[in-house]
């Protein structure tokens, strides 16, 4: 549990944990390796106390053979890398031309000088726009932390066409590099806020309000999971700060990465609960903080498909049923991660997993995937939205709305699982984005505030071709179906023959998801 916790157990929480004794004593002896061996059992430990953001002591640089190197000449600014790190390892900010001048030139001369200078661009966002508006003009920097990339690659994949960023292979230089570089950068202080345009969503990551998950977390490289949470911590940062948000996390891989003794990576309020009762614990908490007064405050309860489609949807129901204002965010892995790899109610028909492991007599998982954003929106005047963090605007409007939304809110989001899906480290983007472009997982929002009717509320903007049955890719002339998204999975692999042709059960998870697309079409007014 964090330790930034409400103002009537400050005393009592801080009388039994020193935040200076904890990170040099107890981080310390987890960083040099002699823990296990040197350190007491003590109260924080018993009482299962860790303090915020403890993760940014961790140190990864050892964990990839390679790193990301920025072309700042190539760079326009669109902040997509830094958004979908998982690892808070890639940061940006745009700094006022003198500024940046006059600090730079306090640098001693030579290599690393030299290399710091050209970290910096000239993009017409930052640079050529404000300067015709009649403002001083701000250079772009990127900088990755050496000690929080774990050289997955998602920022590359993110660039895009833009290359303004490449992978590279360490040298004996690059790590002292990298970190004297990313020094100066945390020491220029933080982006001014006439560079900030709200407007434009991606830019809420320059203000340090929404940087509120440290990286350091014990992840997977290229985590989905890591994204979505990092994104809806700084949509909810940047609009009502950190004092305000308040976090539960049900038992699963977010709760293991986030809390590997003594590892924190959440600068705010946080608790985990079990598996199944995230919910009940949340109905607690907000009952609490409405008797305290703190109705503004938001908190959101957190979990896996496993805890909340599954063994927890008792409890969900529950508690949507009863019109309090809980936020609720399902990382929609389809497996049960934590646990190996079994399949969920939300895995999709056929994918192999443990428990439905594809044989000769039965092809992997049998039944439909439960469609959790559908049951929620039967419940009465629920907020419900669809979204993957490829969808980076669809993403964050759906959290600000959730947020503003003054009762339950549900927000399922799509989080590739890279080694249970099958994909390499660096897809979690292309993938999530595929799976909304194949129909196999719509991105929508249903907002009870837009009227009366269920197509007035319902909309699937931000799906492609969304009056048609499939997409066709207007460059490859390709139907972008269910068959192809699977092609391009581990998990379904046994399924298509050395030809690439499907089998029956493909065939019929194709037609499912179809049905379900149809479905989500009449609701919408679509078709």
């Amino acid at each position: 549990m964090s330790t930034q916790v409400s103002e009537l157990n400050k005393k009592n929480a801080y009388s039994v944990l020193d935040i200076q004794d904890f990170n040099e004593r107890i981080v310390g002896a987890y960083n040099n390796g002699t823990a296990e061996d040197g350190l007491p059992a003590d109260a924080t430990t018993a009482r299962s106390l860790i303090p915020a953001g403890t993760a940014a002591l961790r140190d990864f640089s050892y964990i990839a053979p390679d790193i990301p190197e920025f072309i700042s000449e190539n760079c326009v600014a669109c902040m997509e890398c830094v958004t979908q790190c998982p690892d808070t390892a890639i940061l940006g900010k745009a700094i006022p031309e003198s500024t940046l001048s006059e600090t730079i030139d306090k640098l001693e001369p030579g290599e690393l000088k030299t290399w710091i200078s050209d970290q910096w661009a000239e993009t017409n966002k930052f640079y050529q726009v404000p300067e015709k508006q009649g403002k001083e003009p701000a250079k772009f920097g990127i900088f990755i932390d050496p000690t929080k990339c774990k050289g997955c690659g998602e920022c590359v994949d993110a660039c895009g066409d833009h290359e303004a960023l490449t992978m590279i292979t360490k040298v004996d230089n690059t790590i002292p590099t990298y970190q004297k570089a990313f020094d100066f950068f945390t020491e220029l202080g933080e982006t001014p806020s006439e560079y900030i345009n709200e407007r434009v969503l991606v830019d809420m990551m320059l203000a340090s309000d929404s940087m509120l998950y440290t990286g350091g977390a014990g992840s997977c490289m290229g985590c989905g999971e890591g994204t979505a949470l990092r994104m809806m911590l700084a949509a909810t940062g940047f609009t009502y700060g950190k004092e305000s948000i308040g976090l539960v996390a049900a038992t699963g891989c977010n709760t293991v990465y986030g809390s590997t003794y003594p590892y924190n990576p959440f600068l705010v309020p946080w608790t985990n609960s079990l598996f199944e009762n995230v919910s009940a614990d949340a109905m607690g908490i907000r009952a609490r903080w409405d008797q305290m007064g703190w109705q503004d405050k938001k908190l959101w309860a957190i979990g896996g498909d496993g805890a909340m489609v599954d063994i927890g949807f008792q409890a969900l129901s529950r508690m949507l049923a009863s019109g309090m204002n809980i936020n609720v965010l399902i990382l929609d892995t389809q497996v049960y991660s934590n646990t190996g790899g079994q399949a969920s109610t939300a895995t999709f028909t056929g994918q192999d997993a443990k428990m439905a492991i594809v044989g000769t007599a039965i092809g992997g998982k049998t039944e439909r995937r439960k469609e959790i954003a559908n049951l929620c929106m039967m419940h009465p005047d629920i907020f419900v939205a669809q979204t993957t963090s490829a969808h980076t605007n669809h993403f964050y409007k759906a959290i600000m709305a959730a947020n503003e939304y003054p009762g339950p809110s549900v927000i399922n989001v799509y989080t590739t699982c890279q080694p249970e899906h099958g994909v390499a480290d660096d897809m979690a983007m292309h993938q999530a984005k595929l799976a909304a472009d194949s129909r196999s997982f719509p991105v929508f929002i249903y907002d009870p505030t837009k009227g009366e009717r269920f197509s007035e509320r319902l909309s699937l903007q931000g799906n492609p071709a969304k009056d048609k049955d499939w997409y066709i890719n207007p460059k490859t002339k390709e139907q972008i179906d269910f068959t192809f998204f699977a092609k391009t999975e581990g998990r379904f692999a046994k399924h298509f023959d050395k030809d690439g042709n499907p089998n029956d059960i493909i065939k019929s998870a194709q037609e499912e998801r179809l049905a379900n697309w149809h479905l989500l079409q009449e609701l919408a007014g679509v078709i």
